[in-house]
């Protein structure tokens, strides 16, 4: 079916995706742990839960897209085969990230209050602001952590963060059943509980992380770039050149998905928290699409700075490949599980009912998701930022939520009609990444050929 090369592409490709696809899997699950167990306290715990991520992730994505910069440029590095610069741009990125995290976490806890003025029900803000506040603090630690690893996966090393991130996700785990519900002489903290579990997880995580990375035997060469004296203006610029268009791309995505979750609190509580226990689930197929992303970006910035044109172009085709079929089989277990999975997070029957509509709408996007994310990973990879901030701000905000909207109030479609928005803004995006990923592919093959 595919030929030899593309075989060869899929295999490295594999291998460096599925232990970010686990890492990236078992941190979902904290979110599904916590939608299940804050669940079982009630429509409107989850609701706030809903309302406070709106804001959290769209803060948290931010930060995650500057971090991702540190992968392709790593990545590229070592095809150059240069140790020094490779040193360079892992202490500035460590700084730039713990710079960025202290300052997201910051001005969010200040601006907490704003979530009285987006005309939700009054009860459910009361429960998001303490508990968004709490999980805000957790940026710190989550950004530390984030520079560890993406000095390691740039280095084409995947597999140690997905062991902590899964021992960090356990942790999670455990201690949302402690500190909800007040098992075993913990204290009954309910929403607040949940919120305190990932602090200290993600805590647990930043310093497992550096531990490994400062004690590894195949890092020590790069120790000297824990020390303050290597930090270069330049580096910082080249970190945020990428960084910031990268982190703003995911903002425009996320942040459409949040102001779509505004949207359904505008619809009633019971709407609002079937969003999230539908955004919960597709939540777990796209996070397990950006380990493939990521593969993308590493094995396109390796291939770009050992200037292997032809093998940069496969890696990225090989997976656009691999996201499409993974992202199809999502959609049918959507389909075919779409009025049994809402039952494992709640028992009220509008609830799941109306989350039964949307997993169907979910399907249809799988594949679009899938893509688009790939996109921006293979573009990210060869330092292509700019454009796909624009297409982002297009597709979603320009797109995708006017359309959304209208078909939900003007044309009364309610829930079901702000995803169908969402689909249309996912599938614009998806095919135009792709295009611009083989656009620019084979203009550099052709320069490279005169």
């Amino acid at each position: 079916m595919f030929s030899d090369q593309y075989k060869s592409h899929f295999q490295r490709n594999f291998l460096l995706a599925y232990p970010v696809m686990l890492s990236q899997l078992g941190q979902v699950s904290v979110g599904v742990a916590d939608s299940l167990m804050v669940g079982k306290l009630g429509a409107v715990p989850l609701a706030a839960a809903s309302l406070a991520n709106v804001i959290f992730y769209a803060i948290m994505v931010f930060g995650l897209g500057v971090s991702l910069a540190v992968t392709p440029l790593v990545a590229a590095a070592d095809g150059e085969q240069d140790s020094n610069k490779i040193g360079g741009i892992f202490s500035n990125g460590l700084l730039v990230n713990i710079v960025l995290g202290t300052l997201l976490a910051l001005s969010t806890v200040v601006c907490t209050p704003i979530l009285n003025h987006l005309d939700q029900p009054p009860d459910v803000v009361v429960m998001a602001i303490p508990y968004l506040r709490i999980i805000t603090m957790a940026l710190i630690p989550y950004m530390i952590f984030q520079s560890f690893r993406q000095f390691a996966e740039g280095m084409g090393n995947t597999r140690q963060a997905m062991y902590i991130t899964l021992t960090g996700n356990a942790i999670n785990i455990l201690l949302n059943y402690l500190l909800i519900y007040g098992k075993f002489g913990f204290p009954e903290m309910g929403l607040n509980g949940a919120g305190w579990a990932t602090l200290i997880a993600r805590s647990v995580m930043a310093i497992l992380m550096g531990l490994y990375i400062y004690h590894a035997r195949k890092f020590k060469i790069y120790r000297s770039a824990f020390v303050l004296s290597n930090i270069s203006g330049q580096v910082i610029r080249r970190i945020l050149n990428v960084g910031i268009p990268a982190g703003l791309q995911y903002v425009f995505e996320v942040s459409a998905f949040g102001f779509a979750a505004i949207m359904m609190g505008w619809l009633g509580t019971r709407t609002l928290a079937a969003h999230q226990i539908a955004i919960n689930l597709a939540s777990i197929s796209y996070m397990m699409a950006t380990g493939i992303a990521s593969a993308a970006t590493i094995r396109v910035g390796n291939r770009l700075g050992g200037r292997d044109l032809p093998n940069l172009r496969l890696a990225g085709y090989t997976c656009f490949i691999m996201v499409a079929i993974f992202m199809g089989g999502a959609a049918l277990v959507f389909l075919l599980l779409k009025n049994i999975l809402p039952t494992l997070y709640i028992a009220d029957p509008e609830v799941i009912e109306i989350t039964s509509q949307l997993l169907i709408v979910a399907a249809f996007f799988q594949i679009s998701d899938g893509v688009q994310v790939v996109g921006m990973g293979s573009l990210r990879g060869i330092e292509d930022v700019r454009i796909p901030t624009a297409i982002a701000v297009t597709a979603y905000w320009i797109v995708g939520l006017p359309v959304g909207y209208f078909l939900s109030f003007p044309l009364e479609m309610g829930a079901t009609g702000i995803w169908y928005g969402l689909l249309l803004g996912l599938t614009l995006a998806a095919v135009l990444l792709f295009l611009r990923f083989r656009r620019l592919t084979t203009n550099m093959l052709t320069a490279a050929k005169v």
